[in-house]
Parts: structure tokens; sequence; C-alpha cells
């Protein structure tokens, strides 16, 4: 097992900055997950690591040793890729043993490993079929083996559960866990798929147009999101984001949007008056997740209110879509709500589920 370290790491194709001073640590053992939309620089950050890519500035470490001009194989961090780059006209136990082959390792050395990762991953049954004879799930297993078989101090994975379906993504995804319960194999893993990020990684590290954005545990991600780019990336539906501005009045916190006023506890948000009156005058964003909103047709005059335009069942849930002004709010409801297209509604949320962003649309409590 392995700490990695990068520092101020960069990556420059001709005119394009693709990673741009990124900085993290990932604990020996800990499973990190990299999560951005496509074009973030993640996969990237990952051939980095593994040497595929050269560093353009920044440095890499691997168990407290720079490894920017170490060659691939010596680093000891087996790759598990997207399509799995098996190769077609070898068996499973030719795939799984070709790293230790061609490391010229006794033979009798190469059985007794291949044999032992095909025990852990389940594919003793496989062994002498082809690629092509098996499923997306078992194909990923045979990577997964082959990886394994090296030993490394480090896995890397650049999404390799994507070309499959849902329900055997999530199959595949608890064997992934169990798996890294087992062999406690520093991970880093590369993913587009919040599902995944929340449920695999002990932090997530969020990433857009190459820059860090937050690093944090699945939780407090979801929860206490850093800037309003990572609260609408992070969950489904994302968090909704109302615009308006806030002031101090008789102690509370007051935030007037669009024909209301909303009065909060501004110590249950973590915030200080001094921090309110830094961001006085200026158009802010009042964030606050679809779980966190109660709905009633009892309106009074000054409350955040819409007119409910859309409804979408999902069986477990129904969400409400409400307009507000020219903006739309989304409320988690029971699936059986008696919610109806065109009714006005009024809106309430507590204090302590409301973030506020300002206006450069970072998070205003400075403790996230």
């Amino acid at each position: 097992m392995a700490e990695v370290i990068i520092r101020k790491l960069t990556k420059t194709f001709g005119d394009n900055t693709v990673v741009k001073s990124v900085s993290l640590k990932v604990e020996d053992g800990e499973f990190l997950v990299l999560l951005g939309p496509s074009g973030c620089g993640k996969s990237t950050i990952l051939r980095l690591i593994a040497g595929l890519e050269d560093v353009t500035s920044g440095e890499i470490l691997i168990n407290g040793e720079i490894v920017n001009f170490v060659n691939p194989v010596d680093r000891n961090a087996a790759f598990v890729f997207q399509n799995y780059a098996l190769y077609p006209h070898m068996t499973v136990r030719k795939n799984i043993a070709f790293p230790l082959e061609t490391a010229k390792l006794p033979k009798e050395e190469v059985l007794k490993t291949v044999n032992e990762a095909g025990r852990i991953l389940e594919l003793e049954q496989l062994m002498d079929r082809l690629p092509s004879q098996l499923s997306g799930g078992q194909r990923q297993r045979v990577a997964l083996a082959r990886a394994i078989v090296r030993k490394p101090v480090v896995f890397l994975m650049d999404e390799p559960l994507s070309n499959l379906d849902a329900q055997l993504r999530q199959q595949t995804r608890i064997e992934l866990m169990e798996l890294h319960q087992r062999l406690g194999i520093t991970t880093i893993y590369v993913t587009h798929d919040q599902i995944e990020a929340m449920t695999m990684g002990k932090r997530i590290v969020i990433l857009k147009d190459g820059e860090l954005q937050q690093i944090d545990t699945p939780t407090r991600t979801y929860e206490k999101p850093a800037n309003t780019f990572v609260a609408r990336f992070m969950g489904a539906p994302p968090m909704n984001l109302i615009k308006g501005e806030i002031s101090l009045v008789s102690g509370q916190l007051e935030f007037k949007g669009d024909g209301f006023t909303s009065s909060l506890d501004y110590l249950k948000m973590g915030l200080t008056p001094e921090l309110i009156l830094s961001h006085k005058n200026e158009t802010v964003s009042l964030g606050v997740r679809p779980e966190h909103i109660e709905i009633s047709s009892d309106v009074l005059a000054g409350e955040l209110s819409g007119v409910v335009k859309f409804l979408e069942p999902t069986g477990a849930d129904l969400f409400v879509n409400v307009a507000i002004g020219e903006e739309t709010a989304v409320v988690r409801c029971q699936p059986k709500a008696k919610i109806q297209i065109g009714t006005k509604v009024s809106l309430k949320f507590s204090s302590e589920n409301v973030q506020l962003f300002g206006a450069d649309s970072w998070n205003i409590n400075t403790t996230c």
C-alpha cells in the first residue's frame, strides 16, 4: 500500500491547460474518487499518476518518492481501463498471467498467483474462456485480476463501470468495495457518476475545467457544497438556488427574493454578523435541497411561493417543479401527495438546511 501526493500538478496540451495546479493527498489504503463532468481533467490526472502522460509542472509522489520521471512499469501502480483492455485471442488465464510472464517470473509462481487472483475474483470456472465469451461484469473482474497479480501499491481506475448496464453496475460496485476492504490497496477511482462517488469514496475530489472545487467526505460534499457548481453537480435533482439579497434585521438574517422575504437563524447556518454584512448589497444565492422543502397550499402574503408547473413521479418520490418568478424550485414529496399543476403553493425550509453562496458563487460559510 502507499500514500500518493500530488503538488501543484499541471498538464498542458499545446495551448490548452487541462489540469491547473491541482494539489491533493491520498492516504495509505484510502479509496478516493475523482468526480466531475467530461473534460474536467480527472482522467488526465490518473494518467499522469500512472506515467502514461508527462507532467508539465508539479510533482507526483508515491510512498514519499517523486515519480515524475520514473518509468510507468516501475511505479507499481495498476491501471484499470474503461474498456478493460483484454487481449481477445487470450484466455482468461493467459490474460491474467500476461504481466507476470512479461516480467519472466517462474512458471510455478505465475500459476500460483493467477489461481489466487482467480479465486479472489470468483473466476475459477471461467479461466479457459475467451473475453468474447464473457459478460461485461466478468470481463471487468478479469481486468481487476490482471491488475491484482502485479501486487500494486496503488490501484488507478478510470470509469471501470461505465460500460455496464444499471443493474450490473450496482452489483460490480459492491464487489469492488468488498475487494477494497479485503486488500486495502490505495485506490484512486475516476467517474462522472455521482452515485458511484457517493457510495464508494471515503472522500470525493470534485473538479471543473481542470481546477479543484472541493475535497471532502460524500456527506459534507452533498450537505455543504463549496460553491454553486458543486451544489448543482451533486444531487438528482440538484440543489435549488434562489437569487436575492441578505441583511441583518433584529438579530436575524433576512433574505429578500423576488416578492418574498425569509427570516433565517444565521447561527444555525454557521454564519457571523461580519460575514453577512460583508455580502450586503450583492446578489447572493440561497441553496436548499429538494428534500428539505415543505410545500403547502396555504399561502400568506410575503412568503416564498410559486405556481406548480410540472410533476415528475418516479415511483418512490414525486418531484414538484414550482415556478418562482423567473426561477424554478424542485420539491421532493411523497409519491401520493395531492398536488396539481397550476396550484399556487408556499415553500418553507429550516435554517440549518440552507446554504448561502456569494456573488462569486462560493459558499459564504467559510468553514465549508
